[in-house]
């Protein structure tokens, strides 16, 4: 674990904090917390809460009941504590924008007009391409690069500022295995290097074992969160699913099943993994 792991205030903390989204529950009176330096996976099926826990993290939900305290302090909007990196846009796609000058649109976002940058801000912005290792891609048309090289730019805006926390949105997604481990990597050895906190949500949890300190799983309006092995089993996973769950650990990988059918617990992306 980072060394900051051991900070007094926590990165995160939630008291019984009820979460709704287009006035249904999402997350029902749920307590947890995240020491400062942790990388953990936010792990769920669909519609679990994981990107509305974000945007309440983010101070951009106003439906929360209860108490969320990020660094010590209540939520609030354009937090430089925080970087966040979406979920992959569809209009990154056809942009023939430079990738150093996408980068750099996340600076000052409330500009008007074109901005040029000189001094801090041009050295800030070179920093976070180099961070991502994107030195090479910095003069490329978005349009031209692939979606790994994509998420590498978006997590470069997302480390304008350097903040102290990152929230990282289903990065891994499109992705192929070789990309989801060059991705998984890049951001654990930043955050070593920066000291960061990180919650990076995934569909998959086999792409995270060696990045992870802890796992945080959403499910039936509910969460969970500790080490992989007290988490990922079939009693834990069977009461926030609300059915019966098999969890086989098998080759490093783990795999999760409905006792009942025999199938995979959930469909889509999320069907062979977490």
């Amino acid at each position: 674990m980072n060394s900051e792991a051991g900070s007094t205030v926590p990165a995160i903390m939630l008291e019984g904090v009820t979460l709704r989204r287009n006035g249904h529950v999402v997350l029902d009176r749920v307590d947890f917390s995240i020491r400062q330096g942790e990388f953990i996976g936010v792990l769920g099926p669909n519609g679990a809460g994981k990107s509305t826990l974000f945007r309440a993290i983010l101070g951009l939900l106003p439906e929360v009941t209860g108490n969320i305290q990020v660094f010590g302090a209540r939520p609030r909007k354009a937090d430089r504590l925080i970087g966040y990196l979406p979920q992959m846009r569809a209009d990154l796609l056809d942009a023939d924008i430079r990738a150093w000058d996408f980068v750099a649109s996340a600076q000052h976002p409330s500009r008007w007009g074109l901005p040029i940058y000189r001094g801090a801000d041009k050295r800030e912005i070179d920093e976070a391409i180099c961070l991502v290792e994107g030195e090479h891609l910095a003069q490329r048309p978005l349009s031209a690069l692939s979606g790994g090289e994509r998420q590498r730019l978006l997590l470069a805006q997302a480390l304008l500022g350097n903040p102290r926390l990152l929230l990282l949105d289903e990065p891994l997604v499109s992705l192929d295995p070789r990309h989801q481990a060059n991705v998984v990597a890049l951001i654990k050895g930043i955050q070593k290097r920066r000291s960061v906190t990180v919650l990076f949500t995934s569909h998959e949890i086999n792409p995270l074992l060696g990045a992870l300190d802890r796992v945080l799983y959403l499910g039936g309006g509910q969460a969970a969160i500790g080490a992989v092995n007290d988490i990922v089993t079939g009693p834990v996973l069977s009461r926030l699913y609300g059915m019966p769950i098999e969890v086989v650990h098998t080759a490093g990988h783990y795999f999760v099943v409905s006792a009942e059918s025999g199938v995979a617990a959930e469909s889509g992306a999320h069907h062979v993994c977490l």
